[in-house]
Parts: C-alpha cells; sequence; structure tokens
C-alpha cells in the first residue's frame, strides 16, 4: 500500500530549502538599513483575498484544481492569512491534552479536512535571471504548493516557515498558486498544544527575488567581553552561487550603525572569497570589537544595524541588514546570567491567539499584547509551545523582553510512560529534530531569545537528546531548557511546573514546595518555574507567595505565569448576544471546556484582576517602611540593570482616603539590585480626626516617554498606615431621636423609629421589610451564608475543592428555626436556627441578635458552632437582598479593584465608588467575582443617594453585590447565560478563602482556608436620607 506523504513521519517536507535566518535583499543601503522589507523591490506579499474551497477530505478534491486551467471562479473567497475554522468552514475544537482523532501514529483519519486556495500574482520584469524563492511563515497542519500546475513543494511542521524555489516553474507576467492544506497529518501528533485546533494558511505568504549570487544566511553573534563594556561581533554569512556561471573576487564588507545612524565600526569589515563554483555555497566570516558597546538588556534594548554588502569585481550585488543586540547568555555558579547579571525572569506564557482571527493574530496586535507586557512589568516570555511568528521576535529585540523560543513539539496526550511517546521512538526522530532545527535557525539572530526549549509536555526521550545535540553543534550562545527533563540531564536549568510555593500536606500528600525543589535538584543550574500560578478564571492566587520564596534563594531566576490570553472566541447567540467560546461550544467533542480560558487578560485583552495583581508583584521597585515618624523608607531596586534615576516619586498623605499633602522625591540614584534609604518630607498629623485613618502613598512613574509607554505611567506603587493615633470615634446619639418602638402580631416583630420601619419574620427569623420614609432599603436577609460560586481555581483538574463543597451540600444549606424571640432587657431579637444541608449528619448551629437603633439602624451579631466533619468553607458572612434600585456602593478598604485573602496586593486602601456593573467581573466561565476586602466601612445607595451604610463589628469585611446569586451564576456556562433575580444580591463577608491556583497546580494553602471552627462577628447598618451621604458623613455616620 502506498504510504501517504501526510502519514509518513520521515517525509518532512518535499523540495523545502535549507532552514535560515531570512532576510530580503535591497539595492539600495539607505533602503536596506531602515529594515522595512516593503521597501525592497525584490519582496512581495502575497497577502489578501485568496479563491477558497472547503473539502471533507482530500480525496474530495477536484484532481486538477492546481492547474492554470482550472476555473476557481465559483470558489468563496477567504482572507490570507486565516484560520478557515474562523471563517465558518468546519469548527473550532479544543483540546488540552487529548487527540480530537483516533491516535494512531502516523495515520490520521480519511475524514480529513482539506482547504484549497488559488490566486494570481504578477512577477515584475526586474526579477528576470533572479531566484525566486516562495515562503510561507506558517500553515498548519500539512501542505502541497503548486505554481503554474507545476509542484513546487510540501511541508509540514505548522508553526515553522518553508521556503521552496520556483525560479524554474514562475515566470514573468502573470503566474497562478494552488495550494491544498490538509487538516490532520503525522505532525500533528506532534503539536498537542493546549489550544485550538485550526487550520489553513495563518502567517505571511512571501515571495522574495534574490540574485543568483546571494548571502543565504546570516549567524551574527555578538558578545560583550569579560568587561561588559566593549563588544565583540562575529558574523558568520553562507553565500550561495545559484547561478550557471563561477562567481568571482566576491567581497563580503559589514558595517555597524548604532540607533542614531552613525558607523560604530570605523573600518569597514571585508571578506573575500575568491571563487565559487555554480549551485556551490561558501562561508565567509566577518569580526569586529566595538569600544564601549551599550549592552542589550530587556531594561535597555539597545540594537545596532548590521549592513552586509556583497559585491563580485567591486560591483554590489545586493544589500541586506539585521539587527543585533549585544549581550552575553551564559550559565556560572548555578544561575543564569545576561550581561553577567543573574537576572529575574518576570514571565507569561504566551499563545498567539486572537479572539476573532485565531491564530492569524496581526502585527499591529502583535504589538499592543507586547506594549500591554511591558506596561504591567513583565520583562520575559516563553513561546507556549511553538515559535512566534517572524515579527514577534523584532518586537521582542526592540521593546525589550527574555524570550525563551519553544520548538513546535508537543505530545502530552500520548503521556510519559517510558516507550509510550514519539519523542521516545528512533523512527521520529527526523521530525523532532527539524522541528528543532527549523526554530534555531530561523531565529538564531535575535537578542531576546536568551534560551532555547525543547518542547514541552512531551516526556523525554532519546529525541530530545538529538534535538540538544543538533543545538549544541549549531549554538553555544544559549543555554537549552526542558521542563519534562526533571533531573536536567539534557538541559542546562532545572525546570518544573505548579509546585506551591508554600509546603503542602494536605490528604496526606507531600507537595514539595520550590525551596525544597531546589534543595533536592540544583546541581549548580538554575531553576526556573517555566509554568506557575495558573491564570484560570478569578487568579491566580498567592503569587506573591512565589516571589518572596524566589527571593529567597539563589538559585531560583523567577518563572512564567500560565499563561497571557483566555482564548474565547467571541461569538453571538440566537438572540444577538456577545460572549466568549471555549470547548464544547462548537459541538467539538471531545473537548476540555473553558480550560482554553485560563488568561490574564480576557479574550478581548482587557486585564483581569489577575493581570493586575501580577503588574503589582512583578512591580521592579518594592519599599519597606524604615522609621514611618521620621519619614524614612528602605527602597529596594529589583531591576537587574537600571538605576531609579528613570522613575518620578510622588507621595501624598491620605486622610480616610483623602490627600491632605503631597509632594514629589528627587529621582532616585539606587543602583540595580540595591536597597537604599528614602526620607520622605511629610509631617505627621499633630490633630488627627477621631476615627481616621491615615496612610502614606508613593508612586514611581516613568519620567520620560518609552516605546511602550508614555511619561507618567505608573510603574511601582507603596502605601503605608502611618503611625498616627487618631482617638476612638465616640458614637453620638441624637437626644431628639425618639425611642424604638417594638410591637407584634402573629407572623412578625414591627421595629419603629425615626421614620423607619423593620419587620422581622418569627417563621424565618430574616428581616422581610426594611424601609426608611416609605422607601424599601432590604427586601430579606440577612442570613448566614458560606456558599460561593465556585471559582475555577476551587474546582481544579486534579486538587480542587469544589466536589468536597458540592458533596457537603454547601450550595443547598437549609436554615431551621428553634427558636426566635424579643428579649426585653436587650430590646433585641434573639434567633436561634440550625443550619445544615440535605443528606449529611454535619451543620452549624447559630444564633443571630439584632439590637434596634433609634436613628432607624440595627446591629447584627452572629454567633455559630460548626458540628461534623465539614469542608473548610468557601465564604463565612451573610447574604441579603436589596432592591434593583439600591445599586451604587461607595466603600473605605482595599480598592478599587477586586481582591481576596491571597490576591490583594494590587488594591490599596482608599475611599472608593463605583456602580454595581463595574463591581462585576466578567469572566468567561460564572464564578465568584467582585469581592472588596479589608472594608471598614460601605455604603449602598440609588440614583437619589438613599440608602444605609454598614460597617462591621470589631474587624474589617468584605462585600460583593451583583443582580443575580451564587447559585445561579454557579449553574450557568457563560456570562450571559446567568438567570438575574428581582432583587440585588448583597454579601457582606466576615471573611472569604483564599483562591489559589488549583486550576492546575496545587490545593489551596490551610492558611488562605476558612476553617470549620466556631466563629462570631456582626455588622451595624445605618439609613441615610437623599442628600445625607457625602464624603465627610460617610465618616461620620456610625
Amino acid at each position: 500500500m502506498h504510504q501517504k506523504d501526510w502519514e509518513n513521519q520521515n517525509l518532512t517536507s518535499i523540495n523545502k530549502e535549507p532552514y535560515r535566518a531570512w532576510s530580503v535583499p535591497f539595492d539600495s543601503k539607505e533602503d536596506a538599513l531602515t529594515g522595512e522589507n516593503e521597501l525592497s523591490p525584490f519582496f512581495k506579499l502575497l497577502n489578501g483575498v485568496w479563491k477558497f474551497a472547503y473539502f471533507h477530505a482530500p480525496g474530495a478534491v477536484p484532481e486538477n484544481f492546481f492547474r492554470e486551467s482550472f476555473d476557481c471562479g465559483e470558489w468563496d473567497d477567504l482572507m490570507v492569512p486565516s484560520n478557515w475554522q474562523m471563517n465558518g468552514y468546519g469548527h473550532p475544537h479544543y483540546t488540552n491534552q487529548i487527540y480530537p482523532f483516533p491516535v494512531n501514529p502516523p495515520f490520521v483519519p480519511s475524514e480529513n479536512p482539506t482547504g484549497c486556495y488559488i490566486r494570481e500574482f504578477t512577477i515584475p520584469d526586474a526579477w528576470k535571471n533572479r531566484r525566486l524563492l516562495l515562503k510561507f511563515d506558517g500553515v498548519d497542519s500539512f501542505y502541497y504548493v503548486w505554481i503554474n500546475g507545476q509542484l513546487a513543494g510540501m511541508s509540514k511542521g505548522s508553526r515553522n516557515a518553508s521556503e521552496f524555489d520556483i525560479t524554474d516553474i514562475a515566470r514573468i507576467g502573470v503566474n497562478r498558486i494552488a495550494v491544498q492544506v490538509l487538516q490532520w497529518s503525522d505532525g500533528s501528533y506532534l503539536e498537542d498544544q493546549d489550544m485550538w485546533w485550526l487550520s489553513g494558511i495563518f502567517r505571511n505568504v512571501s515571495i522574495s527575488a534574490a540574485p543568483k549570487l546571494d548571502i543565504y544566511d546570516i549567524f551574527a553573534i555578538a558578545k560583550l567581553d569579560s568587561s561588559g563594556q566593549n563588544g565583540h561581533l562575529d558574523v558568520e554569512a553562507e553565500i550561495i552561487n545559484s547561478g550557471t556561471r563561477p562567481g568571482n573576487e566576491l567581497t563580503l564588507e559589514a558595517e555597524l550603525f548604532d540607533q542614531s545612524g552613525k558607523a560604530v565600526v570605523k573600518k569597514t569589515l571585508t571578506s573575500v572569497a575568491a571563487r565559487i563554483g555554480k549551485g556551490q555555497c561558501t562561508k565567509l566570516h566577518l569580526s569586529a570589537i566595538v569600544k564601549k558597546v551599550a549592552a542589550w538588556t530587556a531594561e535597555t534594548p539597545t540594537l545596532y544595524r548590521l549592513l552586509l554588502t556583497l559585491k563580485s569585481k567591486n560591483k554590489v550585488i545586493e544589500y541586506k541588514s539585521l539587527n543585533v543586540g549585544f549581550r552575553t547568555v551564559e550559565i556560572k555558579n548555578g544561575n543564569l546570567l545576561v550581561n553577567g547579571i543573574p537576572v529575574m525572569f518576570r514571565g507569561v506564557n504566551r499563545h498567539e491567539f486572537d479572539t476573532e482571527l485565531g491564530r492569524a493574530i496581526t502585527y499591529d496586535a502583535m504589538e499592543a499584547d507586547l506594549r500591554l507586557l511591558k506596561q504591567h512589568n513583565f520583562n520575559a516570555i516563553r513561546t507556549c509551545h511553538y515559535p512566534d511568528a517572524p515579527a514577534f521576535y523584532d518586537l521582542c529585540d526592540e521593546l525589550g523582553f527574555y524570550v525563551l523560543s519553544e520548538a513546535d513539539l508537543e505530545t502530552h496526550g500520548f503521556g510519559y510512560d517510558e516507550g509510550k511517546n514519539p519523542t521516545m521512538w528512533p523512527d521520529w526522530e527526523k521530525p523532532c529534530v527539524d522541528r528543532m532545527k527549523a526554530m534555531i535557525e530561523s531565529y538564531k539572530n535575535h537578542a531576546s531569545v536568551v534560551i532555547w526549549s525543547l518542547g514541552n509536555e512531551s516526556g523525554y526521550g532519546v529525541n530530545h537528546r538529538k534535538m540538544a545535540e543538533y543545538t549544541r553543534s549549531r549554538d553555544l550562545s544559549r543555554p537549552i531548557h526542558y521542563e519534562r527533563d526533571t533531573t536536567a540531564e539534557t538541559a542546562d536549568m532545572v525546570s518544573r511546573m505548579y509546585i506551591p510555593a508554600i509546603g503542602n500536606d494536605i490528604n496526606k500528600q507531600w507537595l514539595p514546595d520550590c525551596a525544597e525543589l531546589v534543595r533536592q535538584n540544583c546541581r549548580e543550574k538554575p531553576f526556573i518555574l517555566c509554568e506557575y500560578a495558573h491564570a484560570m478564571g478569578n487568579g491566580p492566587g498567592g503569587l506573591e507567595d512565589y516571589w518572596q520564596t524566589f527571593f529567597k534563594h539563589r538559585e531560583m531566576q523567577g518563572g512564567f505565569i500560565w499563561e497571557f490570553c483566555d482564548h474565547g472566541i467571541r461569538t453571538r447567540d440566537d438572540h444577538e448576544r456577545e460572549y466568549f467560546a471555549y470547548g464544547g461550544d462548537f459541538g467539538d467533542e471531545p473537548n476540555d471546556g473553558n480550560f482554553v480560558a485560563d488568561g490574564l487578560v480576557f479574550s478581548d485583552k482587557t486585564p483581569s484582576p489577575g493581570m493586575i495583581e501580577a503588574k503589582k508583584v512583578y512591580a521592579p521597585v518594592r519599599c519597606e517602611a524604615k522609621n514611618l515618624k521620621k519619614g524614612i523608607l528602605t527602597v529596594a531596586n529589583h531591576y537587574d540593570f537600571l538605576t531609579l534615576e528613570h522613575l518620578n516619586v510622588t507621595w501624598s498623605v491620605n486622610e480616610n482616603g483623602r490627600p491632605i499633602q503631597s509632594g514629589s522625591i528627587v529621582p532616585l540614584n539606587i543602583s540595580a539590585r540595591s536597597v537604599g534609604d528614602v526620607t520622605v518630607p511629610y509631617v505627621l498629623p499633630s490633630n488627627p480626626k477621631s476615627g481616621a485613618e491615615y496612610f502614606l502613598d508613593l508612586t514611581f512613574s516613568l519620567g520620560r516617554d518609552t516605546p511602550w509607554a508614555r511619561a507618567g505611567h505608573e510603574v511601582a506603587w507603596a502605601q503605608f498606615a502611618l503611625p498616627v493615633r487618631a482617638p476612638a470615634r465616640m458614637n453620638i446619639v441624637k437626644r431628639h431621636l425618639p425611642p424604638v418602638d417594638m410591637n407584634e402580631d402573629h407572623r412578625s416583630f414591627f421595629f419603629r423609629s425615626n421614620e423607619t420601619l423593620i419587620t422581622i419574620s418569627k417563621v424565618t427569623g430574616l428581616i422581610t421589610s426594611w424601609t426608611r420614609d416609605g422607601l424599601p432599603l432590604l427586601e430579606r436577609g440577612p442570613r448566614l451564608n458560606i456558599f460561593r460560586a465556585p471559582t475555577d481555581n476551587d474546582s481544579g483538574r486534579a486538587n480542587g475543592h469544589t466536589k468536597d463543597w458540592i458533596n457537603a451540600y454547601y450550595h443547598a444549606m437549609q436554615h431551621s428555626i428553634e427558636l426566635v424571640e424579643y428579649d426585653e432587657d436587650q430590646k433585641a431579637i434573639r434567633v436561634i436556627t440550625r443550619v445544615a444541608p440535605p443528606v449529611r449528619q454535619i451543620g452549624i448551629r447559630c444564633e443571630y441578635l439584632y439590637t434596634f437603633q433609634a436613628n432607624g439602624g440595627f446591629t447584627l451579631e452572629i454567633k455559630g458552632a460548626p458540628h461534623g466533619a465539614m469542608p473548610f468553607f468557601p465564604r463565612l458572612g451573610v447574604q441579603m437582598f436589596i432592591p434593583q434600585c439600591m445599586d451604587h456602593a461607595m466603600w473605605f478598604g482595599l480598592g478599587p479593584g477586586e481582591s481576596y485573602l491571597d490576591s490583594r496586593e494590587a488594591q490599596r486602601v482608599g475611599f472608593f465608588k463605583a456602580g454595581i456593573e463595574s463591581l462585576y467581573t466578567p469572566y468567561a466561565y460564572p464564578q465568584e467575582d467582585g469581592n472588596r476586602s479589608e472594608v471598614r466601612r460601605a455604603a449602598f445607595y440609588n440614583s437619589h443617594m438613599a440608602g444605609f451604610a454598614v460597617r462591621g463589628l470589631d474587624t474589617n469585611f468584605n462585600f460583593s453585590m451583583h443582580r443575580f446569586t451564587p447559585e445561579a451564576a454557579w449553574k450557568a456556562r457563560h456570562p450571559h447565560e446567568i438567570e438575574y433575580s428581582d432583587n440585588i444580591c448583597l454579601n457582606l463577608d466576615w471573611k472569604q478563602s483564599g483562591i489559589g491556583s488549583c486550576s492546575c497546580g496545587e490545593p489551596l494553602p490551610p492558611s488562605y482556608r476558612i476553617l470549620a471552627e466556631p466563629f462570631a462577628f456582626g455588622f451595624c447598618f445605618c439609613p441615610f436620607r437623599p442628600g445625607a451621604m457625602n464624603n465627610t458623613s460617610f465618616f461620620t455616620m456610625m
């Protein structure tokens, strides 16, 4: 039986050119120095509208579709680059690690969706007698290409570029190109990369016209000498002769220019080749010492422009140019050093994704992603789990990122058992090594690339060792990473995923933390977390814990958060309601659901609360109080190379969130990786207000524009509670208020005072009505509540807690009233109830004590005693329902964004106001959201500023408010499917358990759990009329 090309792993291509660092030939020195390919007369993009037809299998494709005579006029129009599933052909399919087709390598289904593309293009007269090279930057997953009816070639390896020499089959004038793309191939077994399976020509297509004598490949290594002051440039250029005559008296010249266009090498470098025979190639070498070079780092991404000129008999044949950055990467004494410094990787994993275009991401979108990351203090990116588009590497060079560039290889669906994975099979060596070779040769000249990775989650086998052998034979200037090489036998560093920052002993399963793993595994090799802090849904929690651990251990050099972006596809339902679709929403079976929505930014690239938290934790400046009475702070500069002189420092002293003093400090000359003391010239308030809190706020912002942010952009901030002894606030009883009047009937108790009526049911023990001047303030409640809509991290994949909560029926707690009585002595209502779930012999014996105030308000004290083996509580507080019109909040506490016990570094104490819509976070999968923590007092009111205020009794509290219940959020799959309530659901929580990172990681540490233990807490409620509430009365009302 004839073996199909797409089911033969050892046939990686047909007629494909050797991999290289691709470059465009120019006929002008000035144009070449710009680096803008479109200025070259020898370059043409074939992006745009192509004719397209979709077939269910390769056998359904018309036999002669690639011939020039074929009529494709009735075919559809399709934009290239694109993924055809994003344009209505077939459907997107998401899996994390399972394969969506029968696993029988190298074979794939005969029902193999196939897309055929046709377009015409013109070769100008000026390209006559030149070598024509057709380049595809990315095609998923297998394709043939024809020019004018003749086969140009075939390729696999979806995220690697392929080039074909079409000189002999193209012609001057109009040409036809036809491409046949198959969705599945043997290569698909190596591309199981936790993302949507999307197909087609999804990156640029181009043609370049090279001279017959051409600088085909360039390898420029730009390092620093031992002093770090001077650069050493070593250039290897491969010259190829594709003509019919020998090339004689060839000269290669090199010039180096700085960013101002000034030549920095005084003498033109020259290398000479006496003769290159036809069809042959030779390598020429150039080297130079560059004095007082400006080094490249992620903080100082200084680039130089290298211009190469090829001449024959002193006549210019072509110009080529590229950016180079002078930097040295090495491993010494257990650290990965960049320019001699053990840098910290404030990293993120980044898939290529656009909510409307799939993986056909545009240059502008790519640039916006990287700017956003820089603005949030990221300095490193792992290209998960394949090489990105070529422009990505250019942008990382320019904007400043350390790139861990990963080969297009993942075989997760096979598992890791010995002998069970293609990476362990010798007959799969060729495609594995081919993918590594493609990446290295393509991106070897980029200063941003500081680590090569052998792939992801593909077991560890002989083929990885072969990949590493090739890497070291070609490039010794960068170390090698591979996480599944757990003992770092082949890799140059120890790498792990989802290891706890804090060691746990939960359910008798020991999970060693980062520090323990360093002690066990680091044999003078760096330790890096290639994935950690899984950012799925509400999270990640515990990010600061990781960084406190990193700072304590020399070998630890940071890590890469999983991941940058949710991969929701923008979709509309039958009612035209927009939402972001995930696995299963397109009928794709099997699937891994919303596991594809696991990013720090939402699918539309809006930063999530997790992204805001990461910015604070990743901030390169940290402050500690040394002597707040004297205004002395210790400032730590966590930049690896920069001083703090480029940052403006401003400060303010705030009284209950209102600034009362402010100023600025001269830029700080604190060296990189150093600390220094700073005196802030504030004066402690000498006559503090009763009950007021005073905070010092510092802001570090850019003093000048950068390529990624404007001057004034906030880089870091710090806040300190000042040591001011404010007198305690006295509750003033207004003597003109009448006493509280109580009466009752057989169903209810009624309490009247100050035009306020509170009704408590004798049946339920709940307040069933609270009105002021006839305006409803409360519809029902407050009632003890321990349930929250489980977060993705609560649910987890192996270590989640949701199953324990659901098994304990926390979502279905029943309240059995034992006593509702009026206490004449205390002028209070006492309610005793048992709060317990069905089925289980567990519960909470609970006592409520309502005390009513002459101002129309009341206090609520709650005591509880859990019994039975209850799992820890998601939350502990009360739930109440208020009218829909009471949809605004103000509070004094952490804000302005949501915060939780283990995810609140990015929020500061202040006075904030917000409407209910902005108190909601639209996670792709509905879950607990919007919590505000460390709240001293809050108020909830309508558009006329009438409502009620709340403060905690003897403690701070949490609140969240939504137009739906936690149970309604839990039952919905998408935000637009949540069933709204008739009233606003207001949760006032004494405590909330932490968020954690358990969606793909460690269990929530015990320190962030609310244990089922006896408890006591309470709240004070006070109504207010329109006009009575303002920024001053808010702090004096209760």
